[in-house]
């Protein structure tokens, strides 16, 4: 078998390009998250996801293969960290946008009891219900107090192990079904 070497060392004249690319798109990046907050890199709604993964792919694309250019690149991030804040600000400031927006949590379980329809109406198995409840380190279903999948794909789970009440304000957004 025969080696191609140029297959490694075909790039080797843009390496200077990249490095600098990089560095300058990193700052950029720190720049940007300390004018927009680091909600910008959360995963509180799917909105804050999907700056995460575009700013990613663009982070990659921009400072490892120069396309596009570094300019376009750090525009086209500054452009999503402005998208991401516009839209926590009106969603902040208006429940309709907030409405129209935001998903709503979802109950899959409440004081210890399964609710069926709402893992049939989110896809969630069962199984999945049960490694969550597993992770929090729950001991019996009567512990359970409320099972909530965030609008994020996260699942709370909110359990005791004494007759503690869940206060309100905790599942005023939950979607009951």
């Amino acid at each position: 078998m025969e080696i191609n070497w140029d297959h490694f060392t075909k790039d080797l004249d843009i390496m200077p390009e990249v490095l600098v690319g990089t560095v300058i798109i990193y700052a950029l990046i720190i720049i940007y998250t300390r004018i927009f907050g680091l909600k910008s890199f959360s995963k509180m709604t799917g909105f804050d996801f999907l700056n995460t993964v575009a700013i990613g792919n663009l982070l990659a694309m921009s400072a490892a293969t120069s396309s596009p250019s570094l300019l376009v690149g750090a525009l086209l991030i500054g452009i999503f960290y402005l998208i991401n804040y516009l839209i926590t600000w009106f969603t902040f400031n208006s429940e309709t946008v907030e409405e129209v927006m935001d998903n709503s949590p979802m109950l899959l379980m409440k004081d210890g009891k399964v609710l069926h329809d709402n893992l049939e109406k989110t896809k969630v198995t069962e199984n999945e219900l049960r490694g969550k409840l597993r992770e929090a380190n729950v001991l019996r279903l009567s512990e359970v107090r409320a099972v909530v999948l965030e609008t994020t794909g996260d699942v709370s789970v909110i359990h005791t192990s004494g007759d503690e009440e869940l206060e309100d304000y905790i599942m005023k957004d939950v979607r009951r079904s």
